[in-house]
C-alpha cells in the first residue's frame, strides 16, 4: 500500500461494463516527508474519498480483493481514507488539521 493525496477525479462515460457505478479519482503519492512525489495515478474509489484528502492505495491483484471488485479490470484502489499519519515520533499528517 501507499500513502497518497486526492488532487481530482476522472469521468469517464464509457468504459468497460463491470466499471460502471465506480468512482475514479487522481491520485498523488506523498514522500516520507509528507511532500508530493512527481507523478499522477488514477485509481477506483472503494470508501468515498474527496479532494485533498491523504488515503492508502492498493496496487494489482490486493485492489481486486475488495468485496464486489474481484471481476474488475482494476489495478489500483482506495482502500481507506487516513485520520493521521506518524512517522518516527512526529506528526506528519492529521485529517483534523486539514479540516480547519
Amino acid at each position: 500500500m501507499q500513502i497518497a493525496r486526492v488532487l481530482g477525479t476522472v469521468t469517464s462515460t464509457q468504459k468497460d461494463p463491470t466499471l460502471r457505478g465506480i468512482k475514479f479519482l487522481v491520485l498523488q503519492f506523498i514522500d516520507d516527508d509528507g511532500e508530493p512525489l512527481p507523478g499522477y495515478e488514477v485509481a477506483a474509489d472503494n470508501v468515498g474519498a474527496g479532494i485533498d484528502e491523504w488515503v492508502l492505495v492498493s496496487h494489482g491483484s490486493a485492489a481486486r480483493q475488495v468485496s464486489g471488485s474481484e471481476q474488475r479490470p482494476v489495478d489500483a484502489a482506495v482502500i481507506a481514507i487516513i485520520d493521521t499519519v506518524s512517522l518516527e515520533n512526529r506528526l506528519l499528517y492529521s485529517k483534523r488539521d486539514q479540516d480547519r
